[in-house]
């Protein structure tokens, strides 16, 4: 946990104050010693309900205190509060802790067109709320490091940064050579190790010595040797996307594939997974879930990545598209075999029908893990068929809440159990004294409208009257980003790489 001393505690100052609080002193990028979100209703990222009004007292980069406010007090103008001259107005607004992207990829270029480097997926993290990512399967790990290092010596702008390089490569192909590899990623200083499908003596070997070098595994499984039984029995920290678990739960041992199917035709590949868990056997699931829960295997479904194979269209016609999609990343999207995730050819409204029945499937066995005691965390994937960084992520909580979990639940998914399964919850991931000062302040309710957590702010009308709903500010590490000041310049890159 980060250290905090009861001595600064101690020398808090109270004044009295009225309720309105305007926001004063505060500059867009720049850390004061001591900032203060007045009136805030607060949602901690522990699944508990909202309280208010609080103010949030930050310093030095943590949350040095939260202060309860006494209502009657507030109205009567006398009560008392901590002082500070620099603050944010957080009257009518939540604020929760800044959201966990467990599932991402630093991206600099697509399709071998540049974006300028990092700046543009850096901006649109911080822009969406997101202040911790888990980077998994980086464009050049010895890089995403080094970029990992400055952002925690605040010489670039970004969210934190956990690097999950990918384990494997051509050279790995005996039990030793995955013994080598691990030990050189520990090496190199990597927070975690990332892994797509595996032989299975090669993946026992890997976590073995990943074990040995205190290096946890986030696990890709695809239609391999492997599934979720040898998570389960390995050890895995996370199983991303999804494919393993209802593979472990088919009856007679694998999907029903046609005669003429190619794994590495993508179109196939996607066409295919859509039509999985209605052949997953619903007992042997129920025992796959359950093992898993007793294995402290999470869950990172990343719901939102394959939601064009349901719904094209949508996915398609974004509304943030017109202003803040680059371009490099726009051409990625178009059908290219070329491309991983670019897999629509030939796509038909059949495939839609089957994708929305797994669906339907999946969500429910998200909903059944959780109540067995499971672990579910959030993850976008963006970079890929079509979701743009940090807008996925909120698509995501939105994708958990049709799953049928609780707005709360949901923003406990996208915190504090991702905190838990980066292994950094002693510290990140709550709206607690002595945990990082990474905060959003929503102008809106999150709970009744999970849409006010995108940073564009939309015009809704409440009570007979227009009102503006929308992310305000992004505080990471103590620092205030301004998100419509971020979503300008995001908007600024684009306009310039859509020039001739």
């Amino acid at each position: 946990m980060f250290p905090i001393a009861r001595a600064a505690l101690a020398a808090l100052l109270v004044v009295a104050l009225p309720l309105g609080a305007q926001t004063t002193g505060v500059t867009h990028g720049q850390k004061s010693s001591r900032l203060i979100i007045r009136n805030a209703t607060m949602v901690d990222g522990n699944g508990t309900p909202a309280r208010g009004p609080v103010d949030i007292v930050i310093e030095n980069g943590l949350i040095a205190d939260i202060v309860t406010l006494d209502p009657v007090a507030l109205r009567r103008g006398d009560a008392r509060r901590p002082a500070g001259d620099v603050q944010i107005d957080a009257t009518g607004k939540f604020v929760l802790p800044g959201l966990i992207n467990a599932h991402t990829h630093m991206q600099s270029n697509r399709s071998g067109q540049s974006m300028g480097g990092f700046e543009y997926y850096l901006l649109l993290q911080l822009a969406n709320g997101i202040t911790t990512v888990r980077e998994v399967g980086a464009e050049n790990e010895q890089q995403s490091i080094r970029m990992r290092e400055q952002q925690a010596r605040g010489e670039l702008v970004g969210p934190r940064m956990l690097i999950y390089p990918m384990f494997g490569g051509a050279r790995i192909r005996t039990p030793a050579d995955a013994r080598i590899r691990v030990q050189e990623m520990k090496r190199i200083g990597v927070d975690g190790i990332k892994t797509t499908g595996l032989e299975r003596d090669i993946m026992q070997a890997m976590m073995e010595e990943a074990k040995k070098q205190g290096l946890p595994v986030a696990h890709h499984v695809g239609v391999e040797e492997t599934n979720a039984w040898d998570d389960i029995a390995m050890g895995t920290r996370s199983i991303e996307h999804w494919y393993g678990i209802p593979d472990a739960a088919i009856r007679d041992g694998r999907q029903r594939f046609p005669s003429d199917y190619n794994y590495l035709d993508e179109t196939d590949r996607f066409r295919w997974a859509g039509r999985l868990w209605r052949e997953a056997d619903p007992a042997r699931l129920d025992t796959v879930l359950a093992a898993m829960v007793k294995a402290n295997v999470a869950w990172v479904p990343t719901l939102d990545i394959y939601e064009a194979s349901r719904d094209l269209q949508r996915a398609q016609t974004q509304p943030w598209f017109q202003e803040y999609l680059h371009p490099s990343l726009a051409n990625y999207f178009k059908p290219d075999p070329a491309n991983h995730g670019s897999y629509f050819i030939g796509w038909s409204s059949t495939d839609e029908v089957y994708w929305k029945e797994n669906y339907r499937i999946w969500m429910a066995a998200l909903r059944d893990f959780e109540r067995k005691g499971g672990t579910i965390g959030c993850g976008d994937d963006a970079g890929f068929i079509y979701q743009m960084y940090g807008y996925g992520l909120i698509r995501e909580m939105e994708l958990h809440a049709e799953a049928g979990f609780h707005p709360l639940k949901v923003i406990e998914h996208c915190t504090g159990n991702n905190a838990k399964i980066l292994g950094i919850a002693d510290k990140v991931g709550r709206v607690r004294a002595g945990w990082a000062a990474d905060l959003i302040v929503v102008d809106g309710n999150p709970l009744e409208d999970l849409k006010t957590l995108y940073p564009t702010h939309q015009v809704q009308l409440k009570d007979g009257k227009e009102a503006r709903a929308g992310l305000e500010w992004t505080i990471a590490g103590g620092v205030p980003y301004h998100v419509p000041t971020l979503s300008a310049r995001i908007k600024a890159i684009v306009d310039s790489a859509k020039r001739p």
